[in-house]
Formats: C-alpha cells, sequence, structure tokens
C-alpha cells in the first residue's frame, strides 16, 4: 500500500491536466497500473485515489447496508463525482471541469500527500485550511496520534 507524503506546486494546464509528482507515481503499486480515481474530496479538496486503494473502498461500501441513508447520500455524491484518469507519459492526469470547479482550483495547484490518497488544494483555499485549524493543531493532534 502505497504511503503519500509532502507538498508540491504545480500548475494546470489549460487542458485541466496537472503533473502527479514523480515520488507519488514511483509509490503506485502495479496494481493501480497508474491509474486513478478523482473525486470530490473534503472541504473543498478534491481525493486522487490510486486505482486500487480506490477499489478497496468500493468494496467496503459494497459491504453497507442500502437502508442506512448516510451510506446512499456517500455512494451516491462520491461515485456521481468520481473519474477515472490515467497518467500520460509526461506523468500528467486529467481533471474533469466540474470537479476542477467543485475544488475552486485555478492555475496554481497545491498538491499534498495524504497517506492511502493525493489530495488537490487551491493554494489559498488549503492556506485558509490551515489557518482555522493552526491553533487547535496540537489538541487535535494528541487526539488523533500521540
Amino acid at each position: 500500500m502505497p504511503a503519500f507524503r509532502g507538498q508540491y506546486s504545480y500548475t494546470l494546464d489549460e487542458k485541466g491536466r496537472v503533473n502527479i509528482p514523480a515520488r507519488f507515481r514511483r509509490a503506485l503499486t502495479p496494481e493501480a497500473r497508474e491509474t486513478f480515481v478523482v473525486t470530490g474530496g473534503f472541504d473543498h479538496c478534491l481525493f486522487l485515489f490510486p486505482l486500487d486503494e480506490w477499489e478497496r473502498k468500493e468494496t467496503r461500501l459494497r459491504e453497507q447496508s442500502i437502508t442506512n441513508e448516510s451510506v446512499r447520500k456517500v455512494v451516491r455524491v462520491l461515485l456521481a463525482n468520481a473519474s477515472e484518469s490515467s497518467c500520460d507519459k509526461q506523468g500528467r492526469i486529467l481533471i474533469p471541469p466540474h470537479l476542477l470547479k467543485w475544488a475552486r482550483l485555478g492555475k496554481e495547484v497545491l498538491i499534498n500527500g495524504a497517506l492511502d490518497r493525493i489530495e488537490l488544494w487551491d493554494p489559498q483555499v488549503f492556506a485558509q485550511y490551515v489557518g482555522d485549524i493552526e491553533q487547535t493543531f496540537e489538541e487535535l493532534a494528541k487526539d488523533v496520534i500521540f
């Protein structure tokens, strides 16, 4: 299972493509086939899951009961926005226009490693997000990891 770490700044080209950092591409398993599933994430970022990791998420969703309203909502929204994209020879993937709009992505894109996924952020949206949690980060970290 890959572990994505680090932060990179890239630009989005006119066709809506963004480079995936070489370090992240090297972390992919052969089962991912250099393919990502892109979908709307939390806090107005995009989630990029390697194909094999996405398939594990889908398996977990299939195990849930559709009688559960929360499950239905998550499946509908998450999968309606999901798009498969393979790396081209330059290591770029195509981001669908509706997801670019949803994540408020312009020319500049912040690419963050987030363990089992990659997150794409508008740099200003991410700076605001970090600013909002800065004062509580230590307490959050104590509860989550320490």
